[in-house]
Order: structure tokens, then sequence, then C-alpha cells
């Protein structure tokens, strides 16, 4: 068996995973019945996971979040998706790796898929750039955006990185024009969008492809203005205080929801998604084919209307919030 990439706070795992592999190498080498000693080891492993993964802490989030083998774009359209065509260059001279489209179908609807895209090792990061998409890769994102507003394919995103590039580069070519054209550009579409966090959802690199009709979050992936290494840089100076600033920021699914930006929360498999990848991809799918069913019933204008009127309401609770306590000072 595959060693497993455990985060320090499963290392408490370790000795179990250790025994198990032993069970298993016994019972390979000899005839001897030792399959009521593996469940039992076993339940006790999974048991154990669960707990330690039902009291995560946002900073623990955030580091299953990143975990090199959690799925990626690419892995959950090869799941559940059918006929996946990947499309290419923003018509200006750039390809960009870090973010992905194409056209597939799931079920019988066929559908853009955009999404941010990470390696799994050094290598296939540096040709990913991380997941840390260029002014090329927003510009490519929206000129297959326009391509599905044309042929009325509803458009599904998957968002998954640390932020957009901030090279001097994508700094001279607009980075942040081409977010900000992307953002506008998004509201007047007139096919469904369905956003999904399958990881990490940093600053705005994750909007540039997130203004939807619905937002989706895996129960241990993050959404955040800033990383919180970044936040404890600006706020105290020491990025040693990023678990503070990641319990201040409320990144996590629960908060989001809370807070009205999350439409709906997709449970995890014990672990996260990197234990039971296709049982995450099966959440996936039928969360979009559900939303999907959904959205398609709505009229143009409705459907734009209540994309305007959901981002419009976004902060008004914390408004509210602070309204009353002045009123209660």
């Amino acid at each position: 068996m595959a060693r497993r990439h455990l985060l320090e706070f499963e290392k408490p795992l370790i000795e179990l995973e250790k025994q198990i592999e032993q069970i298993r190498e016994l019972a390979r080498d000899s005839e001897v019945d030792v399959s009521q000693q593996l469940l039992q080891l076993e339940t006790l492993a999974a048991r154990r996971r669960e707990e330690i993964f039902q009291a995560l802490t946002p900073a623990q989030k955030i580091q299953v979040a990143r975990h090199p083998h959690r799925p990626s774009t690419l892995d959950f359209i090869q799941m559940f998706c059918d006929d996946w065509v990947e499309l290419h260059g923003d018509r200006r001279g750039s390809d960009d790796q870090a973010l992905i489209g194409g056209i597939g179908r799931i079920g019988e609807q066929s559908v853009l898929l955009l999404g941010h895209q990470k390696g799994r090792d050094t290598k296939e990061n540096v040709a990913r750039n991380f997941g840390m998409a260029t002014p090329g890769g927003y510009r490519k994102a929206l000129r297959l955006m326009d391509h599905a507003d044309r042929f009325n394919l509803p458009i599904l995103t998957f968002i998954d990185t640390p932020g957009a590039y901030a090279g001097l580069l994508a700094e001279e070519q607009g980075q942040g024009e081409a977010i900000a054209v992307n953002l506008r550009e998004m509201f007047r579409l007139r096919v469904p969008i369905i956003a999904t966090v399958i990881g990490e959802g940093g600053s705005g690199g994750a909007l540039g492809i997130g203004v939807a009709d619905r937002l989706l979050m895996f129960e241990h992936s993050v959404y955040t203005v800033a990383s919180p290494e970044a936040c404890a840089s600006i706020l105290w100076r020491d990025a040693a205080k990023a678990p503070e600033a990641a319990a201040a920021l409320k990144i996590t699914a629960s908060d989001l929801l809370s807070l009205g930006i999350v439409d709906e929360i997709l449970p995890e498999p014990a672990g996260g998604n990197n234990w039971a990848p296709l049982k995450a991809g099966e959440a996936l799918k039928q969360a979009l084919e559900s939303h999907l069913k959904e959205l398609l019933e709505l009229s143009v204008d409705r459907l734009r209307d209540c994309r305007y009127k959901k981002f419009r309401a976004m902060g008004m609770v914390l408004e509210s919030n602070s309204s009353e306590s002045s009123l209660l000072a």
C-alpha cells in the first residue's frame, strides 16, 4: 500500500497505520486469519480520524485545503464528466496552464468547465505556476465564458488557488484589470454559473472565476480575502500569527454559510477528500446536477436579477450588526 501523506495533526494515526500495514503483510506472507484484528484496527483508525476532522481549527482546515493529494479540477472533471475536450489560449498569445477550461457533459447536459489547476509535485507545480493564474489565464477564462454564453452552455467553475500570480510581468500585463473585467462581465452572462471551492480560494485570484448564481464549498475548503500568512504579516508583522489570523478572517465553509456567502456546504469523507476522492466526486456531481436543474428553469432576466441581488446582499449582516452595536453604545 502506498504511504499516505499525513498532516501534522494526523500524527496520532501513524502508529495505527503501521499496525494495520504490518497485519496486512502478515496476511500476505502466511495463511493466518487476521481479518478480525484488521477490522478492529481499521474501525479504530476510522473513528479517530473522524474525531480529529470534526474538531479542526481554521488553521488546520487550511492544511487540508492545501493537501498535495487533494483532488484537483482535472481530477473531478475526469471523475464525472463525459466527452471532456480542453480548449486553449486567450487569443492574445497566451495559454495559461494554471487556469484550464473546456467543454464536456454531465449526464445529458453540455457544460463549460473552468478551474484552477495545481500540480502533484514540484515539477508539475512549476508547470502550473502553483495554481496562480496570470492575466492570460483570466482572459482565456472570459473568452471561454463568452463562448458558453453564445451557445447557451451552463458554466461550472472550480476554485483552487492561493491567489492570482503577483509577479512583475503579470502586473505589467494588467493582472488587476483582467480580474476586474471578469467580475463585471460574469454578471451579464445569460447562462447559469455554479462555482465550487474545491480547495483553497484565495483573494482576487479566486474571484476572477467566482461570480456565480450558486457558490458551493467543500467542508474543509477555505475561501479568503488574503492568506492568513499575509494577513498576519500585515496586521502584526509576524507570519507566525497565521493561526490567529485564520480564525479572525472567517474563512471556513461554516463561517461563510452563516454570512450568506456560500449556498451549500458539501460534506467530505473522514480524513478529507484526499482519502476518498471518488466519494467526493460523486457528492460534487450530485450537487451540481441538483443546482443546475433549478437554475435552468429560470428565465434569463430572472437568473441575472437573482445573481445581482445575491452579491448586493453580501455584507448586510455585518452592517446590521455594526448598527446594532452603535445603538447599544
